[in-house]
């Protein structure tokens, strides 16, 4: 809270400076006196105690990461509310879930209710944080215990950590894993912002709104101070440069490696990247030639340059909502108006489902699911046509796509019910099955963004009640966390003794 603060003061936005200044100080005192309160030297906890945290630690884990997506905005809200902008506090409360979530929703998108730039600037930090957050604890917890996509690979059952192995080797504490992790993530996280702060800021864009998209595209948290990169003033050049970092979030590998060794094989053979290569290859493809056969019926004018134009836009849209950022192409509105055609809307939800890659900023179901049905589906095609066949490629391959297909279906199935149940409570406020269809995907998908371009017509966060907004901040939570782990959560065996 001290950056806004002093970015207020520079700015000379006194109150909404002492706000966060005040606040900042308040919450660090209080965490202080609480850390003081519950501190005890290693070598003085019990064996017995010792051993009854560790059995406990995936429970407490997973309940301290649900705690801290739905408390943790409740103190994150309070600058906002205290800074004399007349915004209520559930309002901030909201927006706070949803940058913490990298959701990137916003009650507050017409421009005659833009917020004051500090608060503008809260937002990009929390969803920037959010993102190291999500980064950091789906590698140092979730993977660890075989969730958040990694059972897809593994030959353990889903929740099932790593005690089998504890008799004859040390398995790290959860805050130590945390504290390794994030010290090992955080400098290249944070280096790779300042490189895209850079690269937009000498491309064109002021400094206050490269960095505040630096932080969102990081995140794919689709955060904007001037409602996307159209008002930015990067233009062409600053959509290749966020296309260019947007990779980060198509695969793991991109940045961090399972087993790290010199004979690795190379990024292009790493499944998740070969499905997201594919979708970008095919999807916007398709795209342009529906835009192409729309000029050619409405107007019969397709110039060279506008048809590049029009390309770029369904590349750069596809690879945006591939990646649940949700940042939209100055030359996606071009095309509509070049062919006459309404956006596609499902595809573009569909999109979001698919997601980016397991322990990435990205939401959706996640790539490395989506390769191992489509693996299972290869291999139930070649025993229809030759039913005495034996599948190959080693033992890996087989236990993706025999327990990994698996998994992944039953994931699928938990995130189309959890779609139906959250598009009935909606229905039940009187939203009609368009509106309720593209505000439950917006909000399990982490893509807020989805409710301006999906529809027919764009909708907004600001007209729902405040039922609505919690049911889809709790919605966004289930989104970020992943649906296993809280389905682990309510698993009777996380709770015995």
């Amino acid at each position: 809270m001290m950056a806004p603060a002093a970015y207020g003061l520079v700015v000379q936005d006194f109150a909404s400076a002492r706000s966060f200044f005040y606040t900042g100080v308040l919450f660090a005192t209080v965490a202080l006196f609480i850390a003081l309160a519950r501190y005890r030297p290693e070598k003085e906890v019990p064996d017995a105690l010792r051993a009854r945290d560790t059995d406990r630690e995936g429970r407490n884990l997973l309940l301290t990461l649900l705690a801290t997506y739905f408390l943790g905005p409740l103190l994150l809200a309070v600058p906002i509310a205290e800074a004399g902008a007349g915004v209520p506090y559930m309002d901030a409360y909201f927006e706070m879930i949803s940058a913490l979530t990298t959701t990137g929703a916003t009650l507050f998108s017409g421009p005659d209710e833009a917020l004051p730039r500090t608060i503008e600037f809260w937002r990009a930090i929390v969803g920037w944080l959010g993102g190291l957050f999500a980064w950091v604890t789906a590698v140092a917890v979730l993977a660890p215990m075989n969730l958040g996509g990694f059972e897809v690979i593994s030959a353990r059952q889903a929740g099932q950590g790593q005690s089998g192995i504890s008799q004859i080797t040390r398995i790290a504490a959860g805050p130590e894993r945390i504290a390794r992790f994030a010290a090992r993530l955080f400098p290249i996280y944070f280096a790779l912002t300042l490189a895209l702060w850079f690269a937009l800021a000498m491309i064109g864009a002021t400094p206050f709104v490269a960095l505040c998209h630096a932080m969102s595209v990081m995140a794919t948290s689709g955060i904007s101070p001037v409602g996307g990169l159209s008002g930015s003033g990067a233009g062409f050049g600053g959509e290749v440069v966020v296309f260019a970092f947007l990779i980060l979030a198509l695969s793991r590998k991109t940045f961090t490696a399972d087993t790290p060794r010199p004979d690795a094989a190379p990024l292009y053979r790493d499944p998740e990247m070969r499905i997201a290569l594919a979708v970008l290859t095919f999807v916007p493809v398709f795209l342009f030639m529906r835009h192409w056969v729309g000029v050619i019926e409405v107007s019969g004018e397709f110039g060279f340059l506008r048809a590049l134009q029009a390309y770029w836009g369904g590349l750069f849209m596809v690879m945006s909502f591939l990646t649940t950022a949700g940042f939209e192409s100055a030359f996606w509105e071009q095309s509509r108006f070049w062919s006459g055609l309404q956006a596609p809307g499902v595809l573009l939800m569909g999109l979001t489902i698919f997601g980016g890659g397991v322990a990435t900023t990205a939401g959706g179901v996640k790539l490395l699911r989506l390769y191992a049905l489509v693996r299972h589906g290869e291999r139930e095609i070649e025993k229809l046509i030759s039913p005495s066949s034996v599948g190959g490629a080693g033992a890996a391959a087989r236990r993706i796509r025999r327990e990994g297909a698996y998994v992944a279906w039953v994931y699928f199935m938990v995130f189309a019910f959890t779609i139906a149940a959250v598009m009935i409570l909606m229905s039940l406020f009187g939203h009609d099955f368009e509106a309720a269809t593209v505000f439950t995907l917006s909000a399990l998908t982490t893509t807020g963004p989805l409710v301006d371009v999906a529809g027919e017509n764009p909708l907004s966060y600001a007209d729902l009640g405040h039922p609505e907004r919690l049911i889809l901040g709790a919605t966004m939570v289930l989104g970020r966390l992943e649906l296993l782990a809280i389905i682990a959560l309510i698993n009777p065996e996380f709770w015995r003794r």
